[in-house]
């Protein structure tokens, strides 16, 4: 720790406002390199901010920076105001907690013994004891899913466990600012999920949160804030509708994207596209309505698709989202059926593709006529979320379209249709 004299703040009670952090133009070197230049970030109480970026952008280095481990060469880091870097090593950690990025442990302590480590800086020098030290411990224990792993040794146990373990040691810590580097990087989806739910659960409950985060779709929908990273400097920072931008995401990790909302959490959704082919790979004509087809219109335009779409009434924001592409897309009246004219348009349209696409579509009398094109289209990807049945407003006619359709197609997720478009078409050509 830098700076005279080395304090103690003032014990963070349970009933305490969560604190707010605030990074104010931090210069950091590591060897003589610059690695954060003029960082400026707020964390406002109680809120759960994700850091992201490119690797080598210097999130690890904030993190690090804000838990007083690193001392910068110019600007401060307040926490509740006072200055992290003049605290003594004990009261910097009274006040923040960290999981690491790297979980490696020297000795082969138990499980237990490992989560008791966190209630080190509440232990005298002459061993005047924790007396809520036992507690704490247990409850880590049990928030973190790893109390059946205590009396194991630390040596036995996954990655992803450890990783948990190492987290249960950060909230025996009883700090109120937490700190987590690539909290998730260890762990299958399932755990991935559980751990940025329970981090959710500790916001709520008063703690103040920064992670550096891989997946930016788990950053949009957990994190309040967002702090894009490049080069050591903030790119953006605020909330993730008006951070996760397709120009902020190029400019930082340079590569293309397209950004969307997801169709069932309503959260900002990131798909990563490859570089944009000088052809096109084919024509996708594309059934959807009610905006559940928006994505795959950026998608399969953006991957290189010639795109077109329909038959779509008037003021349907999938048709909004062709026309601000630039597709061909077949437009009727509002609230008006699909007519004989829109038919034949669509029907051309589907002779044209390579490929037809059926979004996870609700499906009345009114797109009835859509399904009924599509019978003649010469390959199908039906993407199906929802059973169809929750969507089917158009009886047995509905029914036995779908079912005629989806058994000559191919049923896929959303996330699948990409890799489903391009191997269809691949087929079809070695044919």
């Amino acid at each position: 720790m830098s700076g005279e004299p080395a304090l103690e703040p003032a014990r963070h009670r349970e009933d305490d406002p969560p604190p707010m952090i605030e990074v104010g133009d931090v210069d950091v070197h590591l060897g003589g390199v610059e690695v954060l230049s003029g960082v400026s970030a707020t964390v406002g109480e109680g809120t759960f901010v994700g850091l992201v970026g490119p690797n080598g952008a210097g999130k690890s280095t904030l993190l690090r920076t804000i838990a007083g481990v690193l001392a910068p060469v110019s600007g401060r880091v307040l926490i509740d105001g006072t200055d992290v870097h003049t605290l003594s090593a004990r009261g910097a950690s009274k006040l923040v907690a960290v999981v690491p990025q790297d979980t490696s442990l020297s000795f082969a302590f138990d499980v237990r013994d490992v989560v008791a480590m966190g209630r080190t800086p509440y232990r005298g020098r002459v061993r005047t004891g924790d007396p809520v030290g036992r507690e704490r411990v247990e409850w880590a224990l049990s928030r973190t899913e790893t109390d059946h792993l205590a009396e194991r040794s630390i040596a036995d146990v996954s990655g992803g466990e450890r990783q948990r373990v190492v987290l249960a040691r950060a909230l025996a810590q009883d700090a109120p600012v937490l700190l987590l580097d690539e909290p998730t990087s260890s762990l299958d989806i399932n755990h991935q999920l559980r751990t940025l739910e329970l981090v959710s659960e500790l916001v709520s409950e008063g703690k103040t949160v920064v992670a550096a985060i891989h997946d930016l779709n788990l950053a949009a929908h957990y994190c309040e804030g967002i702090v894009v990273l490049s080069d050591g400097r903030v790119l953006e920072s605020g909330p993730p509708e008006h951070v996760l931008t397709e120009g902020v995401l190029e400019e930082a990790f340079d590569t293309r994207a397209v950004v969307t909302r997801h169709p069932v959490t309503g959260s900002t959704y990131v798909t990563a596209l490859p570089d944009r082919p000088e052809a096109t790979l084919g024509h996708v004509h594309v059934i959807g309505g009610g905006g559940v087809a928006s994505r795959l219109l950026y998608l399969l335009s953006g991957a290189g698709y010639e795109v077109s779409v329909g038959a779509l009434n008037e003021g349907d924001s999938d048709l909004e989202t062709a026309r601000s592409l630039g597709l061909e897309a077949v437009a009727i009246e509002p609230f008006s059926p699909v007519d004989e004219e829109a038919r034949r348009t669509v029907s051309a349209a589907i002779d044209r593709a390579d490929v037809t696409v059926i979004a996870d579509v609700e499906v009345g009398t009114g797109n009835l006529a859509n399904l009924d094109c599509a019978r003649r289209a010469s390959s199908i990807v039906v993407v199906e979320e929802r059973p169809f049945e929750a969507r089917n407003y158009a009886g047995e006619a509905g029914r036995t379209l779908y079912d005629a359709i989806s058994g000559r197609g191919r049923v896929v997720e959303e996330s699948e249709v990409l890799s489903a478009v391009s191997s269809t078409i691949e087929g079809e050509r070695e044919v």
